[in-house]
């Protein structure tokens, strides 16, 4: 168990820790490797990657050089993805084989490995990540720890102003005032529907009953689809931090994640999460000494496309066919063994820290 002091420690020493630009500006030489552990590059042997990476920087005695394995970066088509920090080397297709060019080359001689740089749409090779037109565009908000933290180490996630959301909520805002700074956000359900989160969080508080439910839907059933399970297993704590900060806003104090099976990757580092936010005291009874307890299960789905439909799923989570139920009554009503249910989408709830955070600063626009 950790108390909100020590949590603010772990965040303030673990951020120095992982920024190495203040080693880069002390002259140190510390660095880390970035290895891309998704779905897409794990198919293309980057867990091998990982394991000669570490494998030869024991057999060599170099103590300075950290390998790190990440989410998904995003561009599955140049992956396995490596990346040198803290200059921000970026390379792609990387091979099992060439791990040890890259400590020779890149770690002990200080060379750029061109053969490993990514060619950009005109066909220029480009040296960092941020510099290929791909990214140039994007912002990343519901993926941004994606890429950037090791998704099976809860200290990482802290470090990068994880769980700040939940304190905020827990000893500064009111349910009534966290649901409306989802409202004000214009947040709209990312799992299709496009129904207003806040609204919706609203009508699930309001209901009547003790017992309530907060789930999430990550019955990620579309042909080729990534979204959800990138955030589950880049970011799992995001989904675990925002749908805790959804049973404080509602008041329930139990939740369930309904993943498919097919994602094995996602389920191991989201129930890994659960039990490293058990131990350290964000998941279980009376959460940092305060009167509000949560805790989560993970639940796992058969591949019946149609459990993507919110009261099928929730069908199916309570041990029947998952065939979707006659509405209304709404699950907000009348969901989860009857009790008022919340659910959202995977993708809806990584946005939620951030608007918590940026409360004055993040506001969704989708479509008119």
């Amino acid at each position: 168990m950790k108390s909100l002091e020590e949590i603010k420690k772990i965040r303030e020493e673990k951020r120095k820790e992982l920024d190495l630009r203040v080693n880069l500006q002390a002259n140190t030489v510390e660095k880390h490797i970035l290895v891309c552990h998704g779905t897409g590059c794990t198919s293309s042997k980057s867990e091998d990657i990982i394991k000669n990476l570490r494998k030869i920087l024991e057999e060599k005695n170099i103590s300075n050089v950290r390998v790190i394995q990440t989410g998904c970066f995003g561009l599955c088509a140049k992956g396995p993805i490596v990346i040198i920090r803290p200059e921000d080397i970026f390379y792609s297709n990387v091979k099992p084989e060439d791990a040890e060019d890259i400590i020779d080359t890149h770690i002990v001689k200080g060379e750029i490995l061109e053969r490993l740089l990514c060619r950009d749409i005109d066909g220029t090779l480009v040296k960092r990540l941020d510099d290929l037109s791909f990214y140039k565009k994007q912002k990343r908000i519901a993926l941004q720890n994606c890429g950037k933290i090791d998704p099976e180490n809860i200290e990482e996630y802290i470090a990068f102003d994880g769980y700040k959301a939940l304190e905020k909520v827990l000893f500064e805002m009111t349910q009534d005032e966290a649901i409306e700074t989802v409202t004000n956000s214009g947040l709209r359900g990312r799992g299709g529907a496009g129904f207003l989160t806040g609204k919706k969080w609203a009508f699930t508080k309001m209901a009547e009953g003790t017992q309530k439910y907060v789930v999430c839907n990550a019955d990620e059933g579309d042909p080729g689809a990534f979204m959800d399970r990138s955030i589950l297993e880049g970011d799992p704590h995001a989904v675990i931090e925002a749908m805790t900060i959804a049973g404080y806003a509602i008041g329930a104090d139990k939740g369930y994640i309904y993943v498919r099976a097919e994602y094995p990757i996602a389920v191991k580092r989201f129930q890994n999460a659960i039990n490293q936010a058990r131990e350290y005291g964000i998941l279980g009874e009376n959460i940092w000494d305060t009167d509000f307890s949560f805790d989560i299960e993970v639940r796992l789905g058969a591949g019946a496309f149609v459990c993507g439909e919110e009261t099928a799923l929730l069908e199916s989570i309570e041990g029947r066919a998952g065939r979707p139920r006659l509405k209304p009554p709404f699950p907000a009503n009348v969901g989860l063994w009857q009790k008022p249910t919340l659910i959202n989408n995977v993708e809806t709830y990584a946005n939620i820290t951030k608007i918590i955070l940026n409360r004055s600063r993040l506001v969704f626009k989708y479509w008119n």
